[in-house]
């Protein structure tokens, strides 16, 4: 994937410099953050197009600012190919990412003081769920549950039924950031039901796997919002959106939060660049590739449970798998994420639960395979790539051994590069 970049190649030689830098790393490096992915070459063009000039205040219709002929065409575009993808009614595409998206929700569907429900961030949540630095932590009271069984994931749904019949919580809001499991959509909007609470799900990470239907759909068990970013599994710009299932009430609340409660004029190029992103998503091809996400992850999952490396929750059901380095290898989760970028390997440290060690220098590694599922890896080269982190963790020390791991990777990705479009 390359860039026409001549104009800014002449008026700022730093940036051009960084940006080609950048497009080489992607290029001949492999991506296994879980949140990354690429995108297509429409999606790009979408995002750097003229409608970086526009601004939209409002909502289709009913805009602040006159000239707004096409952009409500484009958003309304992007409403219905997201309603379509995930069975809602409706659906605000105007979050400017999944924070936003998350925030925005909480103030339509909550007062401050309310409390919200959510996952542990050490049991696999996210920052915006609740976590204590966060500044929508001083607005709402969060409570949390968390996993029965680390090994198999189990969460303790008897736990969360007894804290939510305790704290009366407005909203129990299911979903994560680094967990490797399914979770049991029907316990959570039973549970909501019987303390009158709103359900909500962040499927930030698995809005593809659901687009493509090869996970469950929350929306299928009767959970009334989700939340969701744009890129990661849905493989579109990097952005937010709220979906409702069918409250209409709800719907309104949300999008006043959005705006003008939250934010000001949307970014119509990156609508347009979700748009295009969600017809993507649309097509049969897409289906094929989040089966293949799930088949990449189980490869790579095979290979460490032979290599007897201790994945949280013993494996994963979608694109990520969770490692204790630190317990397996003796190698942090710090050192891991910086001796792997040295062999072309991008993937992040993570806590794990009953994480001894420091939020910076944790004991874990998260990674998955949506970004290099889109370069078209299969379960082969996904099983050689875990092989290589393996051997490269075992062998840090090693500088031979890592410059021909360096030099194979390099190789891998050349032999796959990054596609310019995907259907």
């Amino acid at each position: 994937m390359t860039q026409n970049l001549k104009f800014i190649k002449k008026q700022d030689p730093a940036v051009y410099k960084a940006i080609v830098g950048e497009e080489k790393r992607q290029a001949e490096g492999l991506e296994l953050i879980p949140s990354e992915n690429y995108v297509s070459q429409a999606v790009l063009e979408a995002n750097g197009s003229v409608l970086t000039n526009k601004y939209s205040e409002g909502y289709i219709g009913r805009r602040y600012y006159g000239g707004q002929e096409f952009t409500d065409a484009i958003e309304k575009l992007a409403i219905e190919r997201a309603c379509k993808l995930f069975g809602a009614k409706y659906a605000n595409v105007q979050p400017l990412s999944g924070a936003p998206a998350n925030v925005a929700a909480y103030f339509a569907l909550m007062n401050p003081g309310d409390t919200i429900l959510g996952m542990d961030l050490a049991h696999g949540g996210h920052l915006t769920h609740g976590h204590p630095v966060t500044s929508i932590s001083k607005v709402f009271k969060f409570v949390r549950y968390s996993m029965k069984n680390i090994e198999t994931g189990e969460i303790d749904y008897e736990g969360l039924r007894q804290t939510a019949l305790r704290e009366k919580p407005k909203v129990i809001l299911a979903g994560y950031s680094a967990y490797p499991r399914e979770l049991d959509y029907a316990k959570f909007v039973e549970i909501a039901r019987e303390v009158g609470a709103i359900s909500m799900m962040d499927i930030a990470h698995i809005a593809g796997l659901i687009a493509g239907k090869v996970v469950k759909n929350p929306f299928d068990y009767g959970f009334d919002v989700m939340t969701s970013t744009t890129h990661k599994t849905l493989r579109g710009p990097r952005g937010g959106l709220i979906l409702v299932r069918e409250n209409e009430e709800l719907a309104k609340k949300i999008d006043k939060s959005v705006f003008p409660g939250l934010q000001g004029g949307p970014h119509m190029n990156l609508i347009a660049g979700k748009a295009v992103a969600f017809g993507e998503a649309l097509k049969p091809s897409f289906k094929k590739y989040a089966q293949q996400i799930l088949k990449n992850a189980k490869a790579m999952e095979e290979v460490f449970r032979r290599e007897k490396v201790r994945m949280i929750t013993g494996g994963t059901s979608n694109h990520l798998i969770l490692a204790d380095v630190w317990g397996s290898l003796g190698v942090s989760g710090k050192e891991a994420q910086t001796v792997l970028d040295e062999v072309g390997i991008t993937l992040n440290m993570n806590m794990i639960a009953g994480d001894t060690r420091k939020p910076m220098d944790p004991s874990g590694i998260r990674f998955g395979t949506p970004a290099i599922t889109t370069r078209g890896f299969k379960e082969k080269e996904c099983a050689r790539v875990a092989e290589l982190i393996i051997e490269t963790l075992r062998n840090k020390g090693d500088e031979k051994r890592k410059k021909e791991i360096h030099v194979e990777i390099i190789k891998l990705a050349k032999k796959f590069p990054i596609p310019d479009k995907f259907i």
